[in-house]
């Protein structure tokens, strides 16, 4: 019977406890660094949030500052927001310095430069929105508080951020739109102008006076309070219609709102219809006219008109020979 090597299996024993040894020794030390470096931890924090602090006192110095002095108020929101990123982009570098032995920002944009092509494909559409955010607060094309039109979204632009744009819809939905599409995008700014050019289409039947209809259209527009003052309405004749005699109305209001808006047709619309009422002037609706003087709508027509006891009679005489023939 062959006897074990005491050696080898010594030299086992101890190699395995001199690795356990080694991993705790490993832990201990790791666990000791931690705890030495907490004391830097905490600093670090206090420095983050210093430089937080800083970042907001800067950001209401600029508004307090330039906020009632500067024409264009969205060049000062962009003042604010890179001045104060870069206030607490500098407390989290001095930050690193101080949790982190041998961190310098050499390394980290040594780093950044490694991973560029991947950091740029994996944020491109972060870094298009931030550049669109930059230019759309330094260009201006509109303004918080304006009402825009973009793609299938309308509303009231509620506030400019540099990733994307939030505007509230009319029935009263929050929208966010990245700024990439706003800047790329055609967009339709309501109220970038004081006045606003609205229209309806009015029609008219063919043995009325279009002067005199013109007339009494422009004495209602002149009388409604919602209609600019400022700009003289117009009444113009535009087609022939099935039915009618089109014109179109224009008008400006003073305020481009879409309240105003609505609130402006539906009083033109109104006080329109009373006018022409009052004048005698008709508004036909559409009127379809049948022809009848084909023949087979005469022999239908004929059939309708045939008394209700002959075609009883020739109801009968059929059952009977229908009877007949299948006895």
């Amino acid at each position: 019977m062959p006897t074990p090597d005491v050696s080898r299996l010594s030299n086992t024993l101890t190699d395995g406890v001199t690795i356990y040894q080694q991993v705790v020794y490993t832990t201990q030390d790791l666990a000791s660094g931690f705890i030495e470096r907490i004391p830097y931890f905490v600093a670090a924090l206090i420095v983050l949030g210093i430089f937080w602090l800083l970042s907001i006192i800067f950001k209401k110095v600029v508004h307090k500052t330039l906020g009632a002095r500067v024409r264009h108020q969205n060049l000062v929101k962009v003042f604010q927001r890179i001045g104060g990123a870069l206030i607490f982009f500098i407390g989290f570098m001095i930050a690193m310095v101080v949790a982190i032995p041998g961190f310098t920002p050499a390394k980290l944009i040594g780093a950044l430069g490694i991973g560029s092509v991947a950091i740029g494909f994996a944020f491109k559409d972060i870094f298009q929105n931030l550049l669109s955010g930059i230019l759309l607060l330094i260009s201006e094309p509109f303004r918080i508080g304006d009402q825009i039109v973009s793609g299938d979204y309308e509303g009231t632009v509620e506030d400019i951020k540099i990733r994307a744009t939030t505007i509230r819809t009319y029935d009263g939905r929050q929208v966010v739109i990245p700024n990439s599409d706003l800047y790329t995008s055609a967009l339709t700014v309501n109220t970038a102008y004081k006045q606003r050019r609205l229209q309806v289409e009015v029609g008219i039947g063919y043995e009325d006076d279009i002067e005199e209809a013109k007339a009494e259209i422009i004495q209602v527009l002149k009388k409604a309070d919602t209609v600019s003052v400022t700009a003289d309405p117009s009444v113009i004749a535009t087609g022939f219609g099935g039915s009618s005699m089109d014109l179109t109305v224009r008008w400006f209001i003073d305020n481009g709102t879409q309240a105003n808006k609505v609130a402006s047709i539906h009083q033109v619309i109104v006080e329109v219809k009373k006018a022409l009422d009052a004048a005698g002037i008709n508004i036909p609706f559409p009127i379809r006219t049948i022809d009848l003087s084909d023949p087979s709508v005469k022999t239908v027509v004929n059939d309708l008109n045939t008394p209700d006891d002959t075609n009883k009679l020739d109801k009968t005489q059929t059952s009977d020979a229908n009877k007949t023939a299948i006895e």
